[in-house]
């Protein structure tokens, strides 16, 4: 449906979305179950530091963030630890360092992390998309460290894990959808967190533009536009 002639077009603002990450605004399915509970077991981890894998949007922020409420752990990118950095961040006991797979610039500050978190008996965790071997490391006893770490992967979802998902990213941007879309949603659309929260950012961006509710006309077009030969 075309714009009327003469109707104000709605802007649609990037602002920021109020995006939870309390341990109640975890959804948990089989696909993602045993990270959480490995998490949840702290401290009583198999060794001083764990490494969380998992696809791009699949919840390894959110479970970090779970995690370091937690332990009282601060939270840095991978490009932070750098040898100036260590001593520093060693100090809080308790340390998440995310995306490791494509932010570490210093491996040697890495390796040096990981020996000083264990010497003074605290707990580190990692994420990253994908295991160590994919990450290019070049020191070997990096790699071989981090081979041998404990860890737990984040799966694709499951079918009820991505419709949960998809009520939760509409309800947080507080729009109303009934239960015949969010099937066709889920039949139609890429099967991954990231893919979810991508659709229904589209969709709530042409929502605002058009200044209509959420119809299935508007989420076919979303749909058209993630994917053009669907």
């Amino acid at each position: 449906m075309a714009d009327l002639p003469g109707r104000p077009r709605q802007l649609a603002f990037d602002l920021p979305i109020d995006s939870r990450h309390g341990i109640e605004d975890f959804l948990i399915g089989p696909s993602n179950e045993a990270a959480y509970g490995l998490v949840e077991a702290w401290p009583d981890w198999p060794d001083s530091w764990l490494r969380l894998v998992g696809p791009e949007g699949a919840g390894k922020t959110h479970l970090a963030a779970i995690w370091a409420k937690r332990a009282h752990a601060w939270i840095v990118p991978a490009a932070d630890v750098v040898d100036a950095n260590v001593a520093h961040l060693v100090s809080g006991g308790a340390l998440v360092v995310e995306d490791c797979d494509r932010g570490l610039r210093d491996e040697a500050a890495l390796f040096h992390l990981m020996n000083a978190i264990k010497a003074r008996g605290g707990h580190l965790l990692l994420t990253a998309r994908t295991a160590p071997d994919a990450w290019g490391l070049r020191v070997p006893d990096l790699l071989s460290r981090l081979r041998l770490a404990p860890h737990a992967t984040i799966e694709p979802p499951d079918d009820a894990l991505l419709r949960a998902l998809l009520v939760k990213l509409f309800i947080d941007r507080q729009l109303v959808v009934d239960t015949g879309l969010i099937e066709m949603l889920a039949l139609r659309m890429e099967r991954s967190c990231a893919a979810a929260r991508e659709l229904v950012d589209v969709i709530d961006k042409l929502s605002l533009e058009r200044g209509r509710r959420v119809t299935r006309a508007l989420a076919n077009e979303a749909l058209a536009r993630l994917d053009p030969e669907d």
